[in-house]
């Protein structure tokens, strides 16, 4: 179906048209464009009224928003970035940039103050829903409806509150053709422009192919446009392709030129009569499409690890490698079972969508948060979601190395510069990192002589190997990571205060995993990452007995998602074939001693309680699966284990009582009467 740029339906046939509606439960063909008399007609199926005024607007709960905001976050990730670039172009226009998901929920929305106060009154901000079924004919609901993108000028909404907007909207698709959202622009109907319907249309176009390369990072793609200058420009056909020449994904305007369905399908030699054996990586030919279309083509293999690559052993097993980014280490399963884009946790998801931002303005950002709780993996996602994607990602850990050796790996250094230095020099990580981004983790744990050396490279933009006198200029994204409190480090003369100001141009904390609100979702795909790199995929993948799930999300996890990755790998290597459940006895017999006395502790206290504060109830299904499961399986050494971790956390509080009994889960009551006993 042709696409409508301008309007030309009139006040006098729209108005004749809602009488119909009202009167008659109908509205004569031909009196307003077909699209609109169809979704007024389904709008009044739906039960609503054009002139009901009192209803509320429908809006979901705050808890549904976070959840859905959190599920959507891939999506919200990739689309910001063009929210904002669209905005800048229509800027103090009176208008708003909105993204809604799939069914018409409101997740984002970036305008003009003043409009926005208005479109508050029709609740057109996050959380609200603009489904046809909602709010009745919409840009949003209607393009939605269609799958096609839409613009609903004025009265032409099917509700009379709304017909003061006017709205542009286009679907966004997934890269086999789904519904993944739409991309909204909607203002003032008194100051509607034709070119808003372009922009949205392009916007749209834009967010499916960031979207498209986050998902097939894997696959080989094939770039096509009418010129070979536009190839790896906006404005590109993109098909992604298997190793044997499959078609795996494509985008709108690959889709459209090749005549492809939208689930894919077919081979490159259907498509073009080319084999990918015929077509060297990164060379320009010129292809005739299956519907005599003369494209220029060009075949690029992947650049980097896939987003989603769980780990280096189980990552698309069924297809070769592909060539090594010696830039980009490959990621671990733990690493895998980090990633942001699973994560159901808010906070989690909005420390890595501000990061993102400035991150892309090449601001520094510092990332904050105990051991354990994925830091690297962090930083990671950032890198592989900017605008340096394509670029290497170089990692120090300043506490891994000796501080001999530090300045030697982050600096570099020419032939001959101290004894074992290699005769040919090294460049050094910062050289290694340019054009991409430096992660200096452990930050905190830089000598104070490599902090002024570090201060200099991030002022002049410039790095002399050590040994050397001549100046390299370098240019990357600098994140740090550290455990330690950075300001009370340079309160006390350990760390340089110009420094700390200089990576500190965005710190976000990473929650521990006794804070998240995702721990069912993190197990779930731990597990699924586990079996897999273990050769499971046969059986299901386990689940976890109900006792032992309820004390493993009530444990305080000192080690974070590491601990939890390592317990979870245990209990996965000691299930039986075909056994499908994790219980009590797949735990190692540390962790259970460990999680009995964390259980009986957590019963006194609340026994303490409810005596001072009336009946209780009983204590739960936890405590006597807990019993019934461990009693009999005591190790020896077991209590001093236990006061191993309890010094652990002590010395990683640098003492504070109250601040190690709150990461252990316990009281402070609880832990002193642990120090005082001596271990067996």
């Amino acid at each position: 179906m042709p696409l409508q740029l301008t309007h030309h339906q009139s006040e006098t046939d729209l108005l004749q048209a809602r009488r119909c509606l009202m009167d008659a439960g109908d509205v004569p063909p031909g009196l307003v464009d077909d699209t609109l008399r169809q979704s007024w007609l389904r709008s009044r199926h739906a039960g609503l009224s054009p002139v009901d005024v009192a209803s509320e607007p429908p809006l979901c709960t705050p808890a549904d928003l976070r959840q859905t905001l959190a599920s959507e976050h891939d999506l919200l990730a990739h689309a910001r970035p063009v929210m904002s670039f669209v905005f800048d172009q229509i800027r103090d226009s009176g208008n708003v940039v909105v993204l809604a998901d799939n069914h018409g929920l409101l997740l984002d929305t970036l305008g003009d103050i003043d409009f926005a106060t208005r479109a508050e009154r029709v609740s057109l901000r996050p959380g609200a829903l603009w489904h046809e079924h909602d709010r009745g004919t919409n840009a949003i609901g209607t393009a939605l409806a269609e799958e096609r993108a839409v613009v609903i000028h004025g009265a032409e909404h099917y509700l009379a509150r709304n017909s003061f907007l006017t709205c542009a909207a286009a679907p966004v698709l997934t890269s086999e053709g789904r519904l993944r959202g739409v991309i909204d622009i909607s203002g003032d109907h008194r100051g509607q422009h034709p070119h808003t319907f372009a922009l949205v249309r392009s916007a749209a176009r834009m967010i499916e192919d960031r979207l498209f390369h986050a998902r097939h990072g894997h696959d080989q793609v094939l770039r096509l446009h009418a010129h070979a200058e536009g190839l790896g420009a906006v404005g590109e056909g993109l098909v992604a392709l298997s190793d044997d020449g499959w078609v795996v994904g494509s985008n709108q305007l690959a889709r459209e030129w090749l005549g492809l369905p939208a689930m894919g399908g077919g081979t490159l030699a259907d498509l073009t009569g080319l084999r990918v054996a015929q077509m060297p990586p990164g060379r320009t030919l010129r292809v005739r499409a299956a519907r005599g279309l003369s494209l220029f083509a060009r075949l690029d293999w992947p650049r980097r690890p896939a987003i989603h690559t769980p780990s280096p052993s189980i990552a698309h097993t069924a297809r070769p490698a592909s060539p090594p980014d010696a830039a980009a280490p490959p990621r671990t399963a733990s690493h895998a079972s980090q990633h942001h884009e699973r994560t159901l946790d808010t906070r989690l998801a909005e420390a890595h969508h501000r990061a993102q931002r400035v991150q892309a303005q090449g601001i520094p950002v510092l990332i904050q948060g105990e051991s354990g709780t994925g830091k690297e993996v962090f930083a990671r996602a950032l890198h592989q979601e900017g605008p340096r994607a394509a670029r290497p990602f170089v990692a120090l850990n300043c506490a891994a190395l000796p501080e001999t050796l530090i300045e030697a790996e982050l600096f570099g250094y020419v032939g001959g510069a101290f004894t074992g230095a290699r005769r040919e020099g090294a460049p050094g990580r910062i050289r290694e990192a340019d054009g991409g981004t430096l992660f200096l983790d452990e930050i905190g744990d830089m000598p104070l002589a490599l902090q002024a050396r570090l201060l200099r490279v991030l002022q002049d933009k410039m790095v002399v190997p050590l040994g050397g006198n001549k100046a390299h200029p370098v240019d990357f994204v600098l994140v740090c990571a550290t455990h330690r409190n950075l300001r009370e480090a340079v309160r006390t003369g350990q760390f340089r205060e110009d420094l700390f100001y200089r990576l500190n141009g965005l710190t976000v904390t990473l929650p521990a995993l006794r804070e998240r609100q995702d721990f069912d979702t993190l197990v779930a795909h731990m597990l699924a990452d586990i079996c897999q790199s273990m050769g499971r995929t046969a059986a299901p993948v386990p689940q976890l007995h109900p006792g032992l799930h309820q004390a493993l999300a009530a444990h305080h996890w000192p080690g974070n998602l590491r601990q939890l990755h390592s317990l979870l790998r245990t209990a996965c290597a000691l299930l039986e074939p075909r056994e499908v459940a994790i219980d009590w006895r797949h735990v190692p017999d540390d962790m259970q001693q460990e999680l009995q006395d964390a259980t009986r502790d957590a019963r006194r206290h609340a026994d303490t309680h409810n005596a001072s504060h009336g009946p209780h109830r009983a204590s739960g299904q936890l405590e006597s699966d807990l019993g019934a499961s461990a009693s009999s399986l005591q190790v020896p050494n077991l209590r001093r284990l236990s006061q191993q971790t309890i010094q652990q956390v002590i010395a990683a509080t640098q003492g504070n009582m109250s601040e190690a009994a709150r990461r252990l889960g316990i009281s402070r009551n609880t832990l002193y009467r642990r120090l005082k006993r001596s271990p067996e």
